[in-house]
This record gives structure tokens, sequence and C-alpha cells, in this order.
């Protein structure tokens, strides 16, 4: 499987979500591909049509990010899970890092892994 996680400038939530998906992927003994981008032109990793064609599965922020998405590709709808997280957070806050945790571990549960 291939995951993505995207929020605006790929800076602080889509990198924190990825790197503590890869973390709980590990925990759970599974193999899957992981990356992060944005949706600003300064992103540091810009979202592409391509890299929603490369996601199985992709974890937005906020609903604005999954309407960028589905506007660059409607056929994407369906692999789309917004998270509910604003950006309120700086970078390496605990109360993300435990928001994005217990978000995760649960969408791992619910998919059977």
């Amino acid at each position: 499987m291939n995951y993505l996680f995207v929020c605006t400038y790929n800076i602080n939530r889509s990198v924190a979500a990825a790197d503590i998906f890869r973390n709980l992927l590990k925990k759970h003994k599974l193999k899957c591909n992981v990356k992060s981008a944005g949706i600003s032109e300064t992103a540091k990793t810009r979202v592409t049509k391509e890299l929603i064609n490369w996601a199985d599965k992709i974890y937005v922020m906020e609903g604005l990010h999954k309407d960028y998405l589905i506007r660059i590709n409607p056929n994407a709808a369906n692999k789309i899970e917004v998270l509910g997280i604003e950006d309120l957070y700086p970078v390496n806050d605990p109360e993300l890092t435990r928001l994005l945790k217990e978000k995760l571990e649960n969408e791992l549960r619910n998919t059977g892994n």
C-alpha cells in the first residue's frame, strides 16, 4: 500500500503524520510506502497528480486539502480521508503528536491491519 499525507506547506502536520505512521507500521510489522506533500506553491514537496495517483490512501489534515486534491483528480475522492487537524500547532508540538497518533492508530485498526 502507498500512503500520502497532505497539509498546506509540508513542513509540520503532514511530515509529522508520515513519520508517526511509519513508526506505527513498523510496530505492526507492516511494509508500506509513505510520503507527504503540501498544496501550497511554497510547500517543501508539492502535491502533484502523479503523487495522488501513486497513493492508495490519502490522509489530509483539513477539508480544503481534500477539495484541492479532488480538483486535481476527481477520481481520487474515494481514497481521501480528512483527519480534521487544523493548522494550530508549532513544529514538534506534543499535542499534534498525540492527536496524530490517536487518529492514525484508529485508522490502522479500522483497515484491519
